[in-house]
């Protein structure tokens, strides 16, 4: 990232956007298979359109799932309870079209080796407490205020479906101001002007006042600030009725916003021997360690893997000229101090845990939960020693 004068935009959406209902569909399906089975193998993928659930991918498990109860659990949970919005748990139909891991896949697996071939990233700088970039962490908590003012009714007309963008101006290559705020939330129609065509001034300003004023902090905004609250008007037709929903969509929305690269692959509904995943949350954790370490200000780790093999092929450390030691003395700390091979990665961020549905929706990292292991900043000291 530049360290110059720039407007830098990141997005978030809501648990109930149509692709993040997905993600978490199918991490609550990993979820259920984990509590039997630890040692489940589970790619399981998702896709919502008005009133139809289809649940597919590979799972190989000595467990039982009801995928039934899961998926109505999780679509109630959200909020989609009222079928006269178009979608709703108790009466959308579901299609099961799970089938079993392939063999050729397993044999590799079996022995500690990598489910795929693949690059993946990680990222911190210390913007934010959570070192995260602070634009994503602003969409974040957006859309997590939607769904709260929605879920305790200080906004009851608002439903499910919702997105957030903030666009950050940035002088000298840190954060300055929030140049532009986009809230866009489906809400029922009791909110609409008499014509039909806009919500009311006063829900815009209620929205506003409960959830953009709530979230951004007064030092970032100013009177050149711009609010964009439903842009379009109204938004009423919204979820699964309005947009067709896939797992895996939003991989950006949960990772860094764009900031930094993306390996590419997605995460939820695998389980931890996918690398896909799994290394993401190691390459999180190293960067997150490499920062409190203070090595460097922002950090990049690429960690790349073949099918089937334990050592990854590749591992690079980008400091953008912030590091305080050469990035190759970086790199040869990391592969003193952390175990790379896909069953390290498992053992140390304890990723057999039935903890993924949590990380369905606002983030994979920056989060403060205890199940987000991969936050940790328990290397930090040691790698400040050794260097």
């Amino acid at each position: 990232m530049t360290s110059g004068n720039f407007l830098f935009t990141s997005e978030s959406v809501t648990e109930g956007h149509p692709d993040k209902l997905c993600d978490r569909i199918s991490d609550e399906v990993l979820d259920a298979v984990l509590r039997q089975d630890k040692m489940g193998r589970v790619a399981c993928e998702t896709f919502v359109t008005a009133g139809l659930v289809i649940v597919g991918g590979e799972i190989t498990t000595r467990a039982y799932v009801d995928i039934d109860q899961v998926v109505r659990g999780a679509i109630r949970d959200i909020g989609y309870v009222d079928s006269s919005i178009g979608f709703s748990f108790d009466s959308c139909a579901i299609l099961n079209a799970i089938g079993s891991q392939s063999p050729d896949i397993a044999q590799g697996v079996d022995t500690g080796g990598a489910g795929d071939q693949g690059l993946m990233s990680g990222y911190a700088c210390r913007e934010t407490k959570e070192l995260m970039p602070m634009p994503i962490m602003l969409a974040h908590k957006l859309t997590r205020k939607l769904a709260q003012v929605r879920k305790n009714k200080k906004l009851p007309y608002l439903l499910p479906d919702g997105k957030s963008q903030v666009t950050l101006e940035y002088k000298n290559g840190k954060p300055f101001r929030v140049d532009t705020v986009v809230i866009s939330t489906q809400h029922r129609e009791d909110i609409l002007e008499r014509s039909g065509k806009k919500i009311t001034r006063k829900s815009r300003e209620e929205i506003i006042d409960k959830v953009i004023l709530s979230v951004i902090p007064k030092r970032l905004l100013d009177n050149k600030t711009k609010f964009y609250v439903n842009p379009t008007g109204k938004f009423v037709v919204g979820g699964p009725k309005s947009d067709a929903g896939v797992t895996g969509r939003k991989i950006i929305v949960d990772t860094y916003g764009g900031m930094t690269s993306h390996g590419g692959g997605a995460f939820s509904g695998k389980d931890p021997t996918k690398v896909d995943r799994s290394a993401s949350y190691m390459a999180r954790y190293i960067a997150k360690n490499v920062v409190t370490s203070g090595l460097a200000d922002k950090c990049t780790i690429q960690i790349a893997y073949a099918i089937g093999v334990a050592k990854p092929v590749s591992l690079m450390v980008f400091t953008d000229l912030t590091n305080q030691i050469p990035e190759e003395r970086i790199a040869q700390l990391i592969r003193k101090h952390f175990d790379l091979t896909p069953l390290g990665i498992i053992k140390s961020l304890k990723l057999r845990r039935p903890i993924y549905g949590l990380t369905s929706s606002y983030g994979h990292f920056g989060r403060t939960e205890k199940e987000f292991s991969w936050e940790k900043t328990d290397k930090a000291r040691l790698l400040a020693k050794d260097a």
